[in-house]
């Protein structure tokens, strides 16, 4: 039984991991037919059923008011902070006037980020009981090194919502930097650079690593330079 599991909640696909009990080495968790991405989709059917991960992805081209992607792009926002952005969207972005959290509407009715991302992470959440066999309550979640701390907090609401204590919150560039095994060892000095291509953004991370304490020094990219907008 893992103490936790680790979370990467995507803006195109996220997955679940744990480490191995016996080995202390990090395992991705893959269903049996090999596959370890959900797609970070949300599908709402006119009887109210909901559809996440690979389920959703035909609605994308069917039903796209009704297909939510790329809600990492709208956590902690306001309409004025994506209204340059807003016909990025294929789904209804409401525009308020106001500086509160965006929602999006689905039908009549209206979501919040938090909500939406909720989905992603419970399906995760039950994907990990599935292949562990037992239940999951803990978990750590990955973010970019540019979330703010509204964006954060909207990540941990949104593993609340789904079930999950949320343990930590870590940087990405943090978090890849320890898969390579760069900052394992207690012991000198190192700045390193990470580069992440990710769904929604491309960005650089310039990371200070002084006897196991990581520092973002400093970061920057464009969030509207990712796989999304390359398709």
């Amino acid at each position: 039984m893992p103490k936790a599991v680790g979370i990467d909640l995507g803006t195109t696909n996220s997955l679940v991991a744990i480490l191995h009990p016996e080995t202390g080495k990090p395992i991705v968790l893959k269903e049996f037919d090999g596959n370890a991405l959900v797609p970070s989709l949300i599908h709402f059917g006119d009887n109210g059923s909901l559809s996440i991960g690979d389920q959703a992805r035909p609605f994308l081209v069917t039903e796209p008011h009704n297909t939510i992607f790329s809600v990492k792009r709208l956590m902690g926002k306001s309409y004025n902070d994506v209204r340059d952005h807003a016909s990025f969207f294929s789904y209804k972005v409401i525009d308020d006037n106001t500086e509160s959290l965006v929602k999006i509407q689905v039908g009549n009715r209206f979501y919040s980020p938090i909500e939406l991302s909720s989905y992603i992470l419970k399906e995760l959440k039950n994907r990990a009981e599935h292949i562990l066999k037992t239940p999951v309550n803990k978990a750590v979640i990955t973010v970019p090194a540019y979330f703010n701390d509204a964006q954060r907090q909207a990540t941990r609401d949104a593993g609340k919502l789904a079930g999950l204590d949320v343990l930590r919150i870590v940087n990405e560039p943090t978090a890849a930097s320890l898969a390579y095994g760069i900052g394992l060892g207690k012991e000198g000095s190192k700045t390193i650079a990470v580069y992440d291509l990710g769904g929604g953004t491309f960005d650089i991370s310039i990371l200070r690593i002084t006897g196991g304490i990581f520092e973002v020094l400093s970061t920057h990219g464009d969030t509207y330079l990712g796989g999304d907008d390359l398709d």
